[in-house]
């Protein structure tokens, strides 16, 4: 019936009858695009969604995660891509982001409390969920700027918990201490590592990893 209804329309004054002629295709082959056209916005979508994950793992890795740990880091997340398609999305999508030399972005607070060192520049850990380091780095994107925070498990070397904003305020890296949370399985007094930035330091996020039963930790500013 729709394919009907398309058969009268007349673009620009044209019948498609018409249309097709001139541009040397079937009607039957104009009528099959038409039908397919759901299904494709569908996987057109899907598809979006993945270069976005994919963006902000690459991102989150500051550009070192290729194809395999890209594949191994979705199918951890409980998405199962085959790498071929990986590799496609990132030659096509991933210069949209621009690497350039990162501003630090670590403020401390005027009446700051800082958490002591339980890492000491010790950054192994013997199984996962016991050790994290969080950090947040700035990204230009074609889109304007973009703050990426993170939390990566020290035994797996894996991003566990992130989020993207145009801003760089304390709920980022709340929100991806509690995806880490979410998703990592984390020991009861597991070691949560940062900078001694502002939103490290924030009432926010001392209270989230209390909430949580972790343990806050803090190295000096420029370690």
């Amino acid at each position: 019936m729709d394919a009907e209804k398309a058969s009268e329309a007349r673009p620009g004054g044209r019948s498609v009858a018409f249309l097709c002629r001139v541009l040397k295709v079937s009607r039957s082959g104009y009528y099959a695009w038409l039908a397919a056209w759901p299904a494709r916005r569908v996987r057109q979508r899907a598809e979006d969604e993945l270069v976005a994950e994919i963006r902000v793992l690459h991102a989150a890795s500051r550009g070192a995660y290729g194809a395999p740990r890209i594949q191994a880091a979705l199918a951890r997340a409980g998405r199962r891509v085959n790498r071929k398609k990986i590799e496609r999305l990132m030659r096509e999508h991933m210069c949209g982001i621009t690497r350039r030399r990162r501003r630090g972005l670590t403020r401390q607070a005027r009446r700051a409390v800082f958490a002591a060192d339980l890492v000491r520049r010790d950054f192994t850990a013997s199984r996962p969920g016991t050790r994290l380091v969080g950090d947040m780095t700035e990204l230009v994107t074609a889109e304007g700027k973009v703050y990426l925070a993170t939390c990566i498990d020290l035994a797996a070397r894996e991003v566990i918990g992130w989020a993207m904003a145009d801003h760089h305020r304390a709920e980022l890296p709340v929100t991806a201490l509690r995806m880490a949370a979410g998703r990592g399985q984390l020991e009861r007094g597991c070691i949560m590592h940062t900078d001694r930035g502002s939103e490290y330091t924030s009432d926010e996020f001392r209270s989230e990893i209390r909430k949580l039963g972790m343990r806050q930790s803090m190295g000096r500013v420029g370690s």
